[in-house]
């Protein structure tokens, strides 16, 4: 199975705690309530590049860069891309 079929084959099992959220708010400096809807609808873009590395997935869209849980599918944080190192 291919690393988008098998994450979003437990999508309705991502969640992540409330210090997690505000960490997400804080280093995307989003100002939305639902965090945890803001970043499923960017893992399940089709065009979110989805890898798997050790105990953690790495999903890559629109310049930010989600870390998901691989076991209990918890939202760890997310990151804005830097976008110099890609210049």
């Amino acid at each position: 199975m291919d690393n988008r079929g098998e994450l979003l084959k437990n999508f309705d099992k991502i969640h992540t705690t409330a210090l997690g959220t505000e960490r997400i708010r804080r280093n995307l400096s989003l100002d939305i309530d639902n965090v945890v809807e803001w970043c499923k609808k960017k893992i399940s873009s089709s065009e979110a590049c989805i890898e798997r590395r050790g105990k953690n997935w790495y999903i890559s869209a629109d310049n930010c860069i989600i870390t998901v849980n691989a076991y209990s599918y918890t939202i760890i944080t997310a990151h804005k891309k830097d976008l110099e190192q890609y210049a």
